[in-house]
C-alpha cells in the first residue's frame, strides 16, 4: 500500500468511528494493566510460507497473533499482525489470501483472511474444537479438508470423552470441509477421528494429499509400574526389589514399585526378571496413524496399515520425503527402565548423563527405523566442562523438520541445542550418517521449534523461541544472515529464564539433554523413573505434618519413618508448572527451603517455593551429568522463570464454572465428610481458590497448603495438588488388591502404562478412593464397600478430574461474531461477558468494522471501552449492532484476569491505546512497526 493510499485508509478509518459515535455510546471506565501469564505452551508448526512464496506467517504464542511477513529479494518485512486466539502454536496457509491459526490455550482455530500483500488480517471465523488443539494441515480432495489434532475431551467437544471407560482412545483429530465450514456455532466437522493413543501433536501429509499421518505426543515406551503391594519383602534374590536395598550407609530403603517394560514377551523389569502375571493390561504402543484422507468421511485406514508402533517415548514431529514418501519422526526416547542418578559407586549403575537419546525416527513400508543423533557421544565417559567437542556435536530434543523439495536432505530444529541439524535423507535412513558440527548451523536467537524453506531464494525462516525471533538462513552457505524480533510482551524473568529449562548445551556434559527433556515444555512426560541415589544419605524432612484427631494418638505418622532416605523408588515425573504457593518440591517433598522457626505458608522455611526450587541444582551433575551446579545467580534466573508457569483452565469443568450433579455429590463428599483427619478429604487436600499468600494467579490451594500427610504409604509424601488428575486418564487393570476391591481380569489394550499416585501404578481415581476400605481406622473418608458407597467414590472421582485451577474454565474461550452468525454467537457472547462479570476472565473483543481495525475492552456493566483514548464506551448491544450493520468481524476472547488491557487495547502497555498509535502510523514500542 502506498503512502497515500494509508493515508487515506487513516482518514477513512477515523470517519468509520465518527459514525460509530453517533450510533450511539455511553461512558465508562477501563481495565488496568497487568502482568503476562506464562503458560510455556509448545510451538508445533510456527511457520508458514503462502503457496506463492510471497508472504511468510508466524505465531507470536506469547503475544496472540499471527505475524505476516512480505518476502523479498532483500529479506522479510513486516506487513501486519493479527489478533487471534491465546497460545497460537500452529499456522498453516491454505491459499495466498487464507490462513489457519490453532490456539493451544483457546481451544479454538483462527480462520484469518488477508488484505493485499498481507497489509491486513481478520479472523473471519472461528471453529472450536477439542482439549489443546496442537497442529493443522490440509489435505483430501484438493487439500480443501483440514485436519486438526486435539485431545479426547474439551468443552467445546459434541461428544462424552468417557474418562473411566476402558479402552477408549484419548487423541482425536477433527477434520473440516474448509469449503463449508457449517452454520452451527464452532463448525460442524466431517468427522472426529478418535486414535488409540494418548494426546495427540503432529500431523503431516502427503504431497498428494491422500494421506495423513498423525502422531501421538506422549506415546509412552510401553512400560508400567508393579504396585509394592505385589513386590515380595527382601532383595533381589528372592524376587523383591532389584538391589541394591541399602544406600552406602547401609540403611535400608523403605518398600517401593518395580518398574517394568515389555519386552515383547513378557514384562521384565531391569533384572530382566518377568512379572507378566501382575500385569493386567497390555500396551500396544500405537504411536503413528495413517488417515486416508480422500474417504467419505475421513478415516483411520484399517488393520495393521493404520498405524506405526516403536517410533519414540516422545514424539514432536512429522514431515514426509516427497520424492520417496517415507515419513522422518522427531523424537526422544526415554531409558526409564534403567535406574538412578549420581556417581553409580556404591549401586555399579547411573542413568546420569544418559536419560534420553534423541533421534529421528524413519517410517517406511518395510517397518520403523530409530536413528540416533548423537551416536558419536561415549556414554562411558561424563561430566566434562562444557562447551566440549562432543557435546558441540549434539542435537537435543529435535522438534520441527523440513525436507528439500528434491527429497535428498533433511533440516531439524534441534530446540536444546539451538541450532539446525541438516543430515542427507539417504543418510539418515541406512544410518551412515557421521554427527558433525558441519552439518549444523549455530542460531543466535536460540531454542529454534521449527522452519521453512524458501528454495526459490536459497534461504530458510526459522522461528526461535527463546527470545521470539525469526532467523534468515542462507542455506548455501548454511549462516544466518538475519535475524527479526518479534514483539514480545514476556517479563524479562521470562526471557532470561526460559533457557535453563531447555539448553542441553550447558546443562549437561554430552550435551543432548536438560531438564525439559523429561518435564516436555514445563509438564511432565507421562512416564515413572526410580531416580534414587544409593551414594546419597538420609535427610531429614523438616515439613509440617497434617495433624490427626487427637484419638489417634500423639504421633501422626503412626510410627511412620519421615525421613528422606536416598532410595525413593519409581515416582512418576511431576510438572513443573503451577508451583508457586504449593510449598516443598518432589513427591516426598524433598526439595523444601529447609526447617525455621515459623516454618508455616507463605514463603517460610519448607513453604519457601524459591529456595525449594533451588534445590534442584545438584541434578544438574547427578542427573545430567554436568561438571558443576549452576551458579546461585543462574539458579536464581531459572527459579524467577518456572515459577510463573501456571496450570491451564480445567477441560473437564463447564464453561459456567458450575458442577454437574455428581460433580458436586462428589465435592460435598470431598470437603464434608470427616475422617480420622482433622476434617475431609479436603483437610489435607486443600480447596480454596481465594487463599492468599500470594498474589494474582497465584493465590490459592488446589489439592495442597503444602503440608506432608500420613496416608499409609511406606514413601511418606507431600500431600500432592489435584489440579491435572484428567491429564493421567488410560491406565486400566489393576493386578493387586486395594482394600476390599480384588485384582482386575486382563483388560486388554489400554493407552497408558503409567496412571495415578506417585509411583504412577494405581490405574484409576476410582481404585484410588477405594484404597483404605479395609480397616476403619484408614479409611479416609468412611466410605462403605456397597452399592451407595461405589457412587460416592465415582462421584468423588468425577469432581476431582474437574478440580479447580488458578484459571476457570471460561479462560481461553473464544466466538467470532459476523453479520450473519449473530444468532448462534449471541448466547456465547453472553456467557463470555457473564464470566467477565463474575471476575473469572477479562473480555476482549478483536477484529474490524466496516473496514477499520478495532480493539475492545469489557469494562462491566455493559460496557466496552474502546482502543481510543478520546472515545468514550461502547455499549454491548450498540457493539453488536455495529457489526451486524457495518459488515463487520468481531472476535471475543475471554482473557486471563488481569491481561485484557494488554491483549484488548493496549498491546504494550505504554499508555497509548492501540488505536491511537494506528492512527499515528506506528507503534515506536513494537520491532514489528510498519510507517
Amino acid at each position: 500500500m502506498s503512502a497515500r493510499g494509508r493515508e487515506v485508509y487513516r482518514h477513512l478509518s477515523r470517519a468509520i468511528l465518527a459514525a460509530l459515535l453517533l450510533a450511539g455510546l455511553v461512558a465508562g471506565g477501563e481495565a488496568s494493566a497487568a502482568p503476562y501469564v506464562l503458560f510455556e505452551s509448545g510451538q508445533v508448526r510456527p511457520l508458514a510460507l503462502s503457496p506463492n512464496g510471497q508472504l511468510l506467517f508466524a505465531v507470536n504464542t506469547p503475544d496472540n497473533r499471527l505475524e505476516i511477513f512480505q518476502v523479498g529479494s532483500s529479506g522479510l518485512i513486516h506487513r501486519s499482525s493479527v489478533p487471534v486466539g491465546l497460545e497460537p502454536v500452529a499456522v498453516s496457509a491454505r491459499s495466498n489470501d487464507e490462513v489457519w491459526v490453532v490456539n493451544h490455550l483457546s481451544d479454538s482455530v483462527s480462520v484469518v483472511k488477508l488484505g493485499p500483500l498481507g497489509f491486513h488480517g481478520t479472523v473471519v471465523r472461528t471453529l472450536l474444537v477439542g482439549d489443546e488443539p496442537r497442529d493443522v494441515v490440509f489435505a483430501g480432495p484438493g487439500k480443501s479438508r483440514a485436519f486438526i489434532t486435539a485431545a479426547h475431551r474439551g468443552q467445546n467437544a459434541p461428544f462424552d470423552p468417557q474418562l473411566t471407560t476402558p479402552g477408549v482412545g484419548r487423541a482425536d483429530v477433527w477434520v473440516f470441509d474448509a469449503n463449508n465450514l457449517g452454520s452451527s456455532l464452532g463448525g460442524n466437522p466431517l468427522n472426529i477421528i478418535t486414535l488409540f493413543s494418548d494426546t495427540p501433536r503432529a500431523l503431516a501429509v502427503t504431497p498428494d494429499g491422500s494421506r495423513v499421518y498423525a502422531a501421538a505426543f506422549h506415546s509412552g515406551n510401553r512400560s508400567t509400574v508393579v504396585h509394592e503391594s505385589l513386590v515380595p519383602n527382601g532383595g533381589e534374590a528372592v524376587g523383591g526389589v532389584p538391589g541394591p536395598n541399602t544406600n552406602f550407609e547401609g540403611v535400608p530403603g523403605t518398600e517401593v514399585s518395580v518398574i517394568v517394560r515389555f519386552n515383547g514377551q513378557d514384562w521384565v523389569d531391569v533384572l530382566n526378571r518377568p512379572w507378566t502375571d501382575k500385569v493386567r493390561f497390555s500396551l500396544p504402543d500405537k504411536d503413528v496413524f495413517v488417515i486416508d484422507a480422500v474417504a467419505n468421511p475421513p478415516a483411520q485406514l484399517a488393520g495393521n496399515s493404520g498405524f506405526y508402533t516403536d517410533v519414540g517415548t516422545i514424539l514432536f514431529n512429522m514431515a514426509v520425503n516427497p520424492v520417496n514418501g517415507k515419513v522422518y519422526v522427531s523424537n526422544t526416547e526415554a531409558r526409564n527402565d534403567l535406574r538412578f542418578e549420581g556417581p553409580g559407586t556404591f549401586a555399579g549403575t547411573t542413568l546420569r548423563g544418559h536419560l534420553h537419546e534423541s533421534r529421528i525416527t524413519v517410517l517406511s513400508p518395510s517397518g520403523v527405523a530409530p536413528r540416533h543423533l548423537n551416536k558419536h557421544i561415549d556414554y562411558n565417559s561424563c561430566c566434562a566442562p562444557t562447551p566440549n567437542p562432543e557435546s558441540e556435536r549434539s542435537l537435543a530434543q529435535p522438534l520441527g523438520m523440513a525436507v528439500s523439495s528434491n527429497g535428498a536432505t533433511l533440516y531439524v530444529a534441534a530446540f536444546g541445542s539451538s541450532k539446525v541439524g541438516i543430515y542427507s535423507t539417504a543418510a539418515l535412513e541406512a544410518d551412515t550418517f557421521v554427527p558433525s558440527t558441519t552439518n549444523q548451523i549455530p542460531l543466535s536467537g536460540g531454542g529454534p521449534t521449527g522452519m521453512v524453506l524458501d528454495e526459490a531464494r536459497g534461504r530458510m525462516y526459522v522461528l526461535t523461541r527463546f527470545d521470539n525471533a525469526i532467523s534468515v538462513v542462507n542455506t548455501a552457505t548454511r549462516q544466518e544472515i538475519a535475524h527479526l524480533p518479534m514483539y514480545n510482551p514476556e517479563p524479562p524473568s521470562v526471557v532470561q529464564g526460559r533457557p535453563f529449562l531447555y539448553d542441553a548445551r550447558t546443562s549437561s556434559s554430552h550435551g543432548d539433554s536438560s531438564c525439559g527433556s523429561c518435564h516436555i515444555f514445563g509438564d511432565f512426560d507421562s512416564i515413572t523413573w526410580d531416580l534414587g541415589n544409593p551414594d546419597g544419605r538420609v535427610k531429614t524432612n523438616p515439613s509440617p505434618i497434617v495433624p490427626v484427631l487427637p484419638e489417634f494418638g500423639p504421633d501422626p505418622t503412626f510410627g511412620q519413618n519421615t525421613d528422606f532416605h536416598p532410595l525413593k523408588g519409581p515416582l512418576s515425573t511431576q510438572s513443573l508448572r503451577g508451583m508457586a504457593n504449593h510449598g516443598p518440591m518432589h513427591w516426598r517433598g524433598d526439595r523444601n527451603g529447609g526447617y525455621d522457626a515459623s516454618n508455616a505458608q507463605p514463603n517460610s522455611g519448607a513453604f519457601d517455593e524459591v529456595a525449594a526450587f533451588k534445590q534442584f541444582n545438584p541434578a544438574f551433575m547427578d542427573l545430567l551429568g554436568r561438571s558443576a551446579q549452576l551458579s546461585p545467580a543462574e539458579m536464581q534466573k531459572f527459579s524467577d522463570f518456572i515459577l510463573q508457569v501456571v496450570y491451564p483452565p480445567n477441560p473437564i469443568r463447564n464453561l459456567d464454572n458450575s458442577l454437574t450433579p455428581n460433580q458436586q455429590a462428589g465435592k460435598d463428599f470431598f470437603v464434608n465428610v470427616t475422617s480420622f483427619f482433622q476434617g475431609s478429604c479436603e483437610a489435607c487436600h486443600r480447596l480454596d481458590p481465594n487463599a492468599n499468600p500470594q498474589e494474582g494467579l497465584f493465590k490459592g490451594f488446589f489439592g495442597t497448603d503444602g503440608l506432608s500427610s500420613f496416608d499409609a504409604e511406606p514413601l511418606f509424601p507431600k500431600v500432592p495438588h489435584l489440579r491435572n488428575m484428567y491429564q493421567k486418564v488410560g491406565m486400566f487393570g489393576a493386578g493387586f488388591a486395594f482394600g476390599v476391591v480384588e485384582p482386575d481380569p486382563f483388560m486388554g489394550d489400554q493407552v497408558r502404562g503409567i496412571g495415578f499416585n506417585s509411583d504412577g501404578a494405581i490405574p484409576t481415581l476410582f481404585l484410588f478412593n477405594s484404597g483404605f476400605d479395609a480397616h476403619p481406622i484408614f479409611n479416609p473418608v468412611g466410605i462403605p464397600n456397597t452399592p451407595e458407597g461405589d457412587k460416592a467414590k465415582r462421584d468423588m472421582e468425577e469432581f476431582m478430574f474437574a478440580f479447580d485451577t488458578n484459571l476457570a474454565p471460561i479462560v481461553g474461550q473464544q466466538v467470532t461474531l459476523t453479520a450473519s452468525n449473530h444468532a448462534v454467537a449471541g448466547p456465547r457472547i453472553n456467557l463470555l461477558r457473564a464470566r467477565a462479570e463474575a471476575g473469572e476472565c477479562e473480555l476482549v473483543a478483536k477484529g474490524r468494522i466496516a473496514l477499520l481495525e478495532v480493539g475492545f475492552l469489557y469494562a462491566g456493566g455493559g460496557q466496552f471501552a474502546r482502543d481510543r483514548q478520546a472515545l468514550p464506551n461502547l455499549h454491548d448491544i450498540a457493539l453488536r449492532a455495529a457489526v451486524i450493520s457495518g459488515g463487520g468481524v468481531l472476535t471475543y476472547t475471554c482473557a486471563p484476569p488481569g491481561t485484557g488491557r494488554r491483549i484488548g487495547i493496549d498491546r504494550d502497555l505504554d499508555g497509548f491505546l492501540d488505536g491511537d498509535e494506528r492512527a499515528a502510523g506506528s507503534n515506536p514500542a513494537d520491532p514489528l512497526s510498519t510507517p
